[in-house]
């Protein structure tokens, strides 16, 4: 029942989120007449505020009890989200903004670590992609229900959005709070399933650089971390910005082919994600995301082609964000429990949520570099550029593969004072 309750606040939260998302920047720029430096400054913020939260709310669920992390972090997006209906200068709007992001995504990596805590390891990869299924059918909703209720023609058109925002997060927080509850606690067994075995003990009290450098110091994390880096910029930084932005640029593709291909990837990612966990159940971690990668390439590769195609243009860029959506149905499941299986002990919601900013970080950059590049005219230096990230996924994620099949190093006994592990 947790394990449900937890799915249907993630996919709450985001069917607010989503009714948001679309319709922002327009906001911004062009109802209030703010400008686009006022409405590209709320995207960063919100980015901003979104990397400082991850490692932060990741290191509380490690200290705190990580349900009334996730409660307090999604109370703050849903104030955030109301004060954007009263936020009547680009101050105010710009600080709404980080704030929400802060709230946003400081809950991911506390559900993470109740997902850890409260499901067995056979099924963890399931929640995992209920959870995401969850999320791509809210955000999909959301979209499609704000474009009833947005109108951005009024100065205040965008205040049914907000308070929508705003009630998801509130009902999200409800449902984790009521998970929470003694009366749905069970005893959780965790065998050893291949790479995904989870030990969380009592967070050990070390200083965030410490922890950090404990993490670091674990050689299959540092290539996990490579992985989620170049798998961030091989699509999702490019998702929102860099991708619509060759389309309109360089194919000369309709507005409404974005949108189209928009949905095309929800609805293969709810179509196939069951199947494709049913189908890579026996497979490794590694294994998959090598898989992902491959996928990220074959996806630039078909959208290679589509300069060349004129008349193809348009059915070849839906087509790519639905191969992109196939290896997100293999991303999503994998990364959270593989990341925490490699965490030191005590360590897990510093873990994940240190590749939460990870993933955000690189993720904001992904705007700037498609920026630079696409406004050079050079589309296929920004092909080129993202088969090369995605080829380098696969190698860091082969080369995770190897080290977690290496033999496993013997840890030193810890001292007092602090904690060691030997890589």
């Amino acid at each position: 029942m947790r394990a449900r309750l937890l799915i249907l606040a993630s996919a709450v939260a985001m069917l607010g989120w989503g009714t948001v998302l679309p319709y922002q920047y327009a906001y911004a720029a062009t109802t209030r007449d703010w400008g686009s430096l006022v409405a590209a400054g709320a995207a960063s913020l919100f980015s901003i505020g979104a990397l400082f939260a991850a490692p932060v709310g990741g290191r509380l669920a490690d200290r705190l009890d990580p349900v009334r992390v996730a409660v307090s972090a999604k109370l703050v997006a849903a104030t955030a989200a109301f004060a954007l209906i009263v936020a009547g200068t680009p101050l105010t709007f710009l600080a709404a903004m980080l704030v929400f992001g802060i709230g946003v995504t400081g809950a991911n990596p506390a559900q993470a670590v109740l997902v850890l805590r409260w499901v067995g390891g056979t099924d963890r990869r399931k929640v995992f992609a209920w959870q995401f299924t969850g999320q791509a059918l809210g955000m999909a909703v959301g979209a499609f229900a704000a474009g009833y209720m947005v109108d951005l023609d009024r100065t205040h058109g965008m205040w049914p959005a907000f308070a929508t925002a705003g009630a998801g997060f509130v009902v999200s927080a409800a449902l984790i709070a009521v998970a929470g509850m003694p009366r749905w606690a069970t005893t959780v067994q965790d065998p050893i399933v291949d790479d995904e075995a989870i030990t969380d003990h009592a967070a050990p009290r070390v200083s965030p650089r410490d922890a950090i450098r404990a993490i670091w110091a674990v050689p299959a994390l540092r290539w996990t971390a490579l992985v989620t880096v170049t798998l961030a910029l091989g699509f999702y930084a490019q998702f929102e910005a860099g991708l619509p932005a060759y389309a309109l640029t360089i194919l000369d593709v309709e507005e409404t082919t974005i949108g189209l291909a928009a949905a095309v990837n929800c609805v293969v990612i709810i179509a196939l994600q069951m199947v494709v966990v049913r189908v890579t159940k026996g497979t490794s971690g590694p294994a998959l995301l090598m898989v992902v990668g491959a996928i990220w390439t074959l996806s630039w590769v078909v959208l290679a082609t589509a300069a060349h195609a004129p008349e193809l243009a348009a059915v070849i860029f839906v087509t790519t964000y639905g191969i992109f959506a196939v290896g997100e149905t293999m991303y999503a499941p994998v990364l959270n429990p593989l990341a925490a299986s490699l965490a030191p002990s005590g360590l897990v919601g510093t873990t994940l949520g240190m590749f939460t900013a990870l993933q955000t970080g690189f993720s904001a950059v992904g705007p700037l570099v498609a920026g630079v590049i696409l406004g050079a005219g050079f589309g296929d230096a920004f092909i080129g550029l993202h088969i090369g990230i995605s080829l380098l996924a696969v190698y860091a994620a082969w080369r995770l593969h190897v080290t977690l099949r290496a033999p496993k190093p013997v840890a030193e006994p810890l001292r007092d004072d602090e904690t060691v592990l030997v890589a």
